[in-house]
C-alpha cells in the first residue's frame, strides 16, 4: 500500500509520519522493520528524539544517502570530499571552492560555488546525461561553455574512477543495482517533493522491499529544482489513499492570506488544496525600512531571496547596533568578546588561566603585568578594531545578552525551509539573474513563486514585506 499526505506549513506531517510509525510498534512490528528516511540529518535526528524508542534501535531512521552508505558497506575514504573537487579544479586551473556550512541539513545538495560542478550535480539527480542537462538551456550561458563543462565532467569521471571514489549519487546507483536490500514492513519518506528522478529511481526499487511506504511532503514548499528535485512525479506518484492535512497550527490567518497569493502564478502541475491557520489575527504589513518596526523586542526571522541582499542585511542590521546570527555564528567576534569579559573578571580580581590571559594580551597589546584594573576593556584593548569594539559596547549598552542567543536571525529562504519564527522579515529584492531564469523556464518561473511562498509561511504571528531597493527588482506577487 502507498499512503501520501500533502502538509501545507504547520499542518504536522512530520507529526502525522511519526504517528503511523509508532502505531506500527504498537502492533508488534520490530524497529529495525521500520524505515525513516529523512532529507536531512538534523530531520533524522528529530525523528529519532519523537520515538519511543533508544536511539541505537532506530537503525533506519537515516536520510537516503546514510542507508546507501551503510548499505554499501562504505567508509569516508571511499567518498568524495571537497578537497577532491577543488584538486580536479586545481588541475584544470579552474578555482573551485566547497564548502559545508550547510552540510548538517542538505547533505545531497552540491555546496560547490562552480557553475560546472553545480550542473554536473544536477544532471547526475536528473539522472540525464551531462549534454541533455546542457542543451536544457536553463544555465547563464555566459557562466558555462560546453567544451569546458565537457572536459571537466571527464576529468571528474577519471578522478573517481582512479581513485575509486564514490560521490553522493554514485552511492544510489549502486544500491539500484544491489539485489539483497532489507525487507521492511514501512517505510516513511518524509519532504518527497524534493526527490530527485534519480532517487525517485531508488524509491520504485524498495516499492518492492516493503508493504507499506509513506509519502509526505508539499509541492507548494517544492523549492530545490535547481538540484535536480522533481516535484510533478510527487504529484502525479498514484496512492491507494491519500490525504490533505487541513490545520495548520503554526500560521495566523493574515499570514495565510498573504502567503498564499504566489501560488496563484502557478503555472505547470500543481496540487489544489485548502488548509485553515490557527486562530490568531496576525499582522501583514509593506514596510520601507527597518525603521517602521520595532527591533528591539520579540524574535524576528529576516529572509532574504539571495545572499547578496542577505549582507546587506547584516550590514543594516549592525549599523542599528542589533545583535543578530546567521549560520555562521553570532554577529560580533566572540573571541574579542570572550577577551573583554575576562578582562571585567581579572580587574574585578579573579585569576586568568594562561589562554585567557593570552587572549586579553592581544587585544590590550602589553603584557599582563602592564595592565591597569582601573581602565575599562573598551579603552584597554587599543589593539581591536575599533568598530568591532564599538558594536560590541552599543550592544551591552542596549541591554543585549551576548552570551545568550540572538533574538534576530537572518537567512535566505533556502536556508530556513523548515524554521519558523513569531515575527519574519521577508525582503522583497530579487536579482537580475533569477529574472532571467525565469523567463527562460516554466519550471524556474513556478519555483520562484513556490520560494516566495515558503518565505512567507516561516511566519507564525506576523509578516513583514520588505521593499526592494530597487523597484524593478521587487517581487510584486505577494
Amino acid at each position: 500500500m502507498i499512503y501520501k499526505y500533502y502538509g501545507p506549513p504547520g499542518t504536522g506531517k512530520t507529526y502525522k509520519l511519526i504517528s503511523r510509525a509508532k502505531a506500527y510498534v504498537r502492533t508488534g512490528v520490530p524497529l529495525d522493520k521500520i524505515a525513516y528516511f529523512a532529507f536531512t540529518k538534523k530531520a533524522a535526528e528529530e525523528a529519532r528524539e519523537r520515538m519511543p524508542a533508544e536511539d541505537k534501535d532506530l537503525y533506519y531512521f537515516r536520510t537516503i544517502h546514510s542507508f546507501a552508505f551503510d548499505q554499501l558497506d562504505l567508509n569516508t575514504k571511499k567518498v568524495m570530499q571537497g578537497s577532491d573537487y577543488e584538486k580536479i579544479g586545481k588541475k584544470l586551473n579552474l578555482r573551485v571552492k566547497y564548502y559545508d556550512k550547510y552540510n548538517k541539513e542538505e547533505i545531497f545538495y552540491l555546496n560547490s560555488d562552480s557553475p560546472y560542478f553545480q550542473m554536473i550535480g544536477k544532471a547526475i539527480n536528473r539522472d540525464v546525461t551531462i549534454r541533455e542537462e546542457y542543451d536544457r538551456n536553463e544555465h547563464n550561458s555566459k557562466e558555462i561553455k560546453w567544451h569546458i563543462l565537457k572536459n571537466i565532467d571527464d576529468n571528474l569521471k577519471n578522478y573517481k574512477t582512479v581513485k575509486k571514489k564514490l560521490d553522493f549519487n554514485d552511492m544510489i546507483n549502486q544500491l539500484l543495482l544491489k539485489e539483497d536490500l532489507p525487507r521492511f514492513k514501512a517505510i516513511f519518506i518524509d519532504e518527497a517533493q524534493d526527490l530527485s528522478p534519480l532517487q525517485w529511481k531508488l524509491f520504485d526499487k524498495l516499492k518492492q522491499y516493503t508493504d507499506d511506504i509513506y509519502l509526505a511532503g508539499d509541492d507548494d514548499q517544492a523549492i530545490f529544482a535547481w538540484a535536480g528535485a522533481d516535484v510533478d512525479r510527487f504529484i502525479s506518484e498514484k496512492a491507494d489513499k491519500e490525504k490533505v492535512l487541513k490545520y495548520s497550527k503554526r500560521i495566523s490567518r493574515a499570514v495565510q492570506e498573504q502567503s498564499v497569493i504566489p501560488l496563484t502564478n502557478i503555472i505547470g502541475l500543481r496540487k489544489l488544496k485548502q488548509y485553515y491557520p490557527r486562530d490568531y489575527e496576525g499582522e501583514c504589513l509593506k514596510i520601507n525600512n527597518l525603521d517602521q518596526i520595532d527591533l528591539t523586542e520579540g524574535n524576528w526571522l529576516v529572509l532574504t531571496r539571495t545572499i547578496s541582499r542577505l549582507i546587506k542585511m547584516t550590514k543594516e542590521l549592525r549599523k542599528r547596533n542589533l545583535y543578530y546570527y546567521t549560520n555562521k555564528g553570532k554577529s560580533f567576534i566572540v573571541r574579542l568578546y570572550n577577551a573583554s569579559v575576562n578582562y571585567n573578571s581579572w580587574c574585578r580580581g579573579i585569576e586568568l588561566d594562561q589562554k585567557e590571559v593570552k587572549d586579553v594580551e592581544e587585544y590590550t597589546g602589553v603584557k599582563q603585568d602592564k595592565w591597569d584594573n582601573t581602565v575599562d576593556w573598551f579603552d584597554a584593548f587599543k589593539e581591536a578594531n575599533l568598530s568591532e569594539k564599538e558594536y560590541i559596547k552599543n550592544m551591552l549598552d542596549n541591554g543585549e545578552d551576548l552570551d545568550d542567543r540572538a533574538r534576530i536571525k537572518v537567512s535566505t529562504i533556502h536556508a530556513a525551509k523548515g524554521g519558523e519564527e513569531d515575527s519574519v522579515i521577508l525582503c522583497l529584492d530579487i536579482g537580475d539573474k533569477i529574472k532571467k531564469a525565469i523567463k527562460k523556464s516554466q519550471a524556474k518561473h513556478d519555483e520562484e513563486h513556490r520560494v516566495w511562498y515558503v518565505g512567507g509561511t516561516r511566519a507564525r504571528n506576523n509578516l513583514y514585506k520588505l521593499k526592494a531597493r530597487i523597484k524593478r527588482n521587487e517581487y510584486k506577487h505577494i
